[in-house]
């Protein structure tokens, strides 16, 4: 996630009326055929072993063992790692799992410099359930495309429980998929037209036909695995 400050916080709290996380809907069981997911195009974004084929801040991400699985896990001081291909039309799926008042986000069609929510596209990737982010813009919350549009339900599991998540961008379309719960079903060109954004911010994603995917960081600690996509 693009994270405003705390003092940021508090002063958007202090000017403009709170706004609740989008309401709950129960997640649901996503089941994983690898064997169907590799017929159907998909290939693994992650070796399992290292961070090969990643760029950006390689030293602010470890690759973990977790409970027997690899993942890749941004470390404390960890800012923005990314693919090292680019991608335009794509079925991005994944598994992440949050700390308490974790903050992260994922990259989307974004270059290596700059920042991710501006430069491309940044969906959010946050414990909706922590103090500190009460009061946050509806579209600063879990899922939403940041300062674009905001996620119309949460289907987060508890904190320390792994989530599966599936991001889809088609042409001028993004759609978002959060244990089993389509959070986010968008039409750029509805939700910004002539690049007008709900922020107020130039988002330079708006024109950008392809990019990198990628991890956000703000220091957090948030774990990534089982990542695999799909090339339309």
């Amino acid at each position: 996630m693009h994270t405003p400050t705390l003092l940021a916080i508090a002063i958007l709290a202090a000017c403009a009326p709170a706004t609740l996380p989008p309401p709950a809907a129960a997640p649901k069981t996503v089941a994983v055929d690898a064997d169907a997911e590799k017929s159907a195009g998909f290939t693994p974004l992650f070796n399992g072993k290292d961070l090969d084929g990643w760029v950006g801040d390689t030293k602010g991400y470890k690759v973990e063992d977790l409970g027997g699985t690899a993942a890749i896990v941004c470390q404390p001081g960890g800012t923005n790692l990314f693919t090292g291909d680019e991608f335009g039309d794509f079925e991005f799926r994944f598994e992440f799992l949050l700390t308490p008042g974790a903050n992260n986000g994922i990259a989307l069609r974004a270059p290596t410099a700059g920042d991710p929510a501006y430069a491309g596209f940044e969906s959010q990737i946050l414990d909706n359930t922590a103090d500190q982010y009460k009061g946050l813009k509806d579209w600063q919350y879990h899922g939403s495309i940041y300062g674009i549009a905001a996620a119309t339900a949460t289907a987060l599991r508890p904190v320390g429980e792994w989530n599966h998540e599936t991001i889809t961008m088609k042409g001028r379309t993004i759609k978002v998929e959060l244990n089993g719960v389509v959070i986010i079903d968008t039409d750029l060109d509805k939700v910004a037209p002539d690049g007008k954004t709900v922020s107020g911010h130039k988002v330079e994603g708006l024109a950008r036909p392809k990019g990198h995917i990628g991890f956000c960081g703000h220091g957090d600690r948030v774990a990534y695995r089982n990542l695999r996509i799909r090339k339309f």
